[in-house]
């Protein structure tokens, strides 16, 4: 061995030892078939690490993230206290978060019912006793883990992340079934909504992520998990196009229909249908941006509600992501202006004042946080928005850092439960 090739060896040796491994030329993984995220990019990016600086520190916020998962889980849909109504603890089960009951419970009415609805108000009984706290783990965990994977060559993020993904969605004693039918239950009222949907729609897409850059050569992530994976999710896939929950939660005029084709969409590109992925987006011009987006880039439904900036950014994460998995199918949906002068770039400018702090937000908004939208200008900016670019370094910082640069797709930055 010549002593410029001992020398790199050590270096590399070094480097590893000190937390975060160089990524190898000769080993990197191909650009992942993702269906919002763009697996180019990734590769690309994972090529410019050991010369940008700051790629770098980002990656040790992203592999800090992913530390910390590591002596976590795997979790299970069975470990719930009481299964969903009909008894099967393979069901997906969550409550209703902005409900509460009007009186003590009892012996005989130990829900405290009947409930009544209080927008925007988060009732801290829906963190205990479901699912919902725990899918959302499985969910963060697996993209946090498959990404550090990809970016550092390091297998125990890898094998971590196919662990969480096989309890939870592939072990016959702790998988979960592929549908939604108990989501958002109201206690003493309904056994399940169609707009729990959302559950899995706002988060969902990125376990679809998670499991193409896994799929690139990912230590303990087999042919026969991919397999299995892929059926899962073609079951699930089904589930929400033929269901009337799926139905139901597709006609809704407000987030939950942006996040319901986006899921859609994101489903059907990973399982192979691009059809049906190129379809949902289209769609989305006339069904979504038109009458869910002003003139003047305002969100109406959004705005009326009792925190309207988070869910201004929260829809606009559904139509960036929507927009992400156009561009595998050939749509462009930034470019589309409604007949109104409706856009996706007229959205997203809207925030910009108080993104960047320039202005007070002038709407309702119990609980402020000026960076839920630093991924959503992100996504304009790259989209070639000027006035986004420009706001680009006035944003405020995401808790844990900003990652976009590692992982270009919108997430929701601030949390409904804070």
């Amino acid at each position: 061995m010549s002593g410029r090739s001992r020398a790199a060896v050590l270096l590399a040796a070094v480097m590893a030892f000190g937390g975060v491994l160089v990524p190898s030329a000769h080993a990197a993984p191909k650009a992942p078939r993702t269906a919002v995220l763009d697996g180019g990019r990734l590769q690309q990016t994972r090529a410019r690490l050991d010369h940008d600086p700051q790629l770098r520190r980002m990656l040790k916020d992203l592999t800090t993230r992913a530390d910390g998962w590591l002596d976590q889980g795997p979790w299970t849909v069975v470990d719930k206290p009481k299964p969903a109504p009909g008894g099967d603890v393979h069901e997906y089960l969550s409550q209703a978060p902005y409900w509460w009951p009007t009186t003590e419970p009892t012996t005989d009415n130990p829900w405290g019912c009947p409930y009544v609805e209080r927008d925007g108000r988060r009732n801290p009984e829906v963190d205990s006793g479901t699912d919902r706290q725990d899918v959302e783990k499985v969910f963060d965990s697996a993209y946090d883990l498959s990404l550090a994977w990809y970016y550092t060559g390091k297998r125990v993020y890898a094998e971590k992340a196919g662990q969480i993904l096989r309890t939870w969605f592939l072990a016959p004693a702790t998988r979960m079934n592929p549908d939604l039918n108990h989501a958002q239950f109201i206690p003493c009222k309904y056994d399940g909504r169609s707009i729990g949907i959302i559950d899995f729609s706002q988060s969902y897409t990125s376990v679809l992520d998670a499991q193409a850059i896994l799929a690139t050569g990912a230590p303990g992530w087999s042919a026969g998990d991919r397999t299995a994976m892929g059926k899962w999710n073609a079951d699930f896939r089904d589930w929400l196009k033929n269901s009337d929950f799926g139905h139901q939660e597709g006609s809704a005029a407000n987030n939950h229909g942006t996040f319901y084709d986006m899921q859609l969409a994101a489903l059907a590109y990973a399982t192979g249908d691009a059809a049906l992925a190129r379809r949902a987006v289209l769609d989305a011009r006339a069904r979504r941006i038109d009458p869910q987006i002003a003139a003047d880039g305002g969100q109406p439904q959004e705005l009326a509600r009792t925190r309207s900036w988070h869910y201004s950014t929260f829809d606009l994460v559904a139509y960036t992501r929507l927009a992400a998995i156009g561009r595998h199918v050939g749509v462009d949906l930034w470019s589309y202006r409604g007949p109104d002068g409706q856009s996706l770039f007229k959205a997203v400018d809207y925030l910009l004042p108080a993104a960047t702090g320039a202005a007070a937000w002038s709407h309702p908004e119990l609980e402020f946080h000026r960076y839920a939208a630093t991924d959503v200008v992100h996504a304009a900016a790259d989209a070639g928005d000027a006035v986004a670019r420009a706001a680009v370094p006035k944003l405020d910082v995401p808790p844990g850092g900003d990652l976009w640069a590692l992982r270009p797709a919108a997430e929701q930055l601030d949390s409904i439960a804070g």
